[in-house]
């Protein structure tokens, strides 16, 4: 049994918190809502009131946050991990942030003597209540080695890919192909439904050839049937397709695909469908040929 604190018990936290639970650790959870604080405490874990009780005593620290600033705030500020966590702890970032957000927070938890890795995950909700997740971790191969076991415990795929930052450059790899792909199949979708299609019959059929896909096995169903309850936030995927481009920047790479469907995304955002499912980019496409 590890001793294991948890900052940020949302969407895919809290299943994960919850999931280390079951795996026999301690888990001293924090959330700014204490709702979810609760539901972690319903399923075995402890109740924190701050961070620095959270993190107070832990062997392991993770955090699942939504973005690069609250990352910075919650694990570099004044009354932050790094503040509390003794020399020796290991830093697990579950969050989906900027590559060079990761390797500063590394350098910071080096100088404090804390280990950190980035380990951004990826399967969405259901994944995380299942413990399946795909994790890639970025950071030293001796800190990924010793958090190897508790990793497990949330996730089937566990790969480390690289030095600090590499595990949220293969992320935004992740978030550019799973954009991409749900675009397409949300035009494939108004394609059928355009010809008056069984789009049931179509998508199962398409699912069976090589157009299949885990997106597609995912989201068809719920994006014929406009099913749009958030699983993974349409806006939260436009946070990460903007570290995409600036990521892509950064090396003189042009990704003309990845900028077009960051444009859909970010259309879908400012006309109000941000906290829908990123599937709801369905209704964008819907909009553009006048079938909403």
């Amino acid at each position: 049994m590890s001793r294991i604190g948890f900052v940020g018990l949302g969407i895919m936290g809290g299943p994960m918190a919850a999931n280390l639970v079951r795996a026999g650790h301690r888990v001293a959870g924090y959330n700014r809502g204490p709702a979810k604080v609760e539901r972690l405490v319903a399923a075995g874990g402890v109740g924190a009131s701050s961070v620095a009780e959270a993190v107070r005593d832990a062997e392991f620290v993770f955090t699942m946050l939504p973005d690069s600033p609250d990352v910075e705030a919650v694990v570099l500020g004044e009354d932050g991990v790094l503040a509390h966590a003794a020399p020796g702890t290991l830093l697990v970032d579950c969050s989906t942030i900027r590559p060079d957000v990761a390797r500063r927070v590394a350098e910071a938890a080096a100088a404090r003597g804390v280990r950190a890795l980035d380990a951004p995950v990826s399967g969405g909700e259901p994944k995380a209540v299942d413990g399946t997740l795909s994790i890639m971790v970025g950071g030293e191969a001796e800190a990924f080695a010793a958090a190897r076991e508790v990793l497990g415990a949330v996730g089937t795929t566990v790969v480390h890919v690289g030095a600090s930052g590499a595990g949220q450059t293969v992320k935004a790899a992740n978030q550019l192909v799973v954009a991409g792909t749900i675009g397409l199949v949300a035009e494939a979708l108004v394609f059928l439904e355009a010809h008056g299609v069984d789009t049931e019959a179509g998508l199962t059929v398409l699912g069976g050839g090589l157009a299949g896909s885990t997106v597609l096995d995912a989201k068809g169903r719920k994006m014929r049937e406009r099913e749009f309850a958030p699983g993974f936030r349409l806006e939260l995927h436009h946070k990460d397709l903007g570290i995409v481009q600036s990521a892509a920047r950064e090396a003189g790479l042009s990704i003309p695909l990845g900028g077009l469907v960051a444009q859909l995304v970010a259309a879908a955002v400012a006309q109000g469908d941000g906290t829908l499912d990123h599937s709801a980019l369905l209704r964008q496409i819907t909009r553009l040929n006048g079938r909403d």
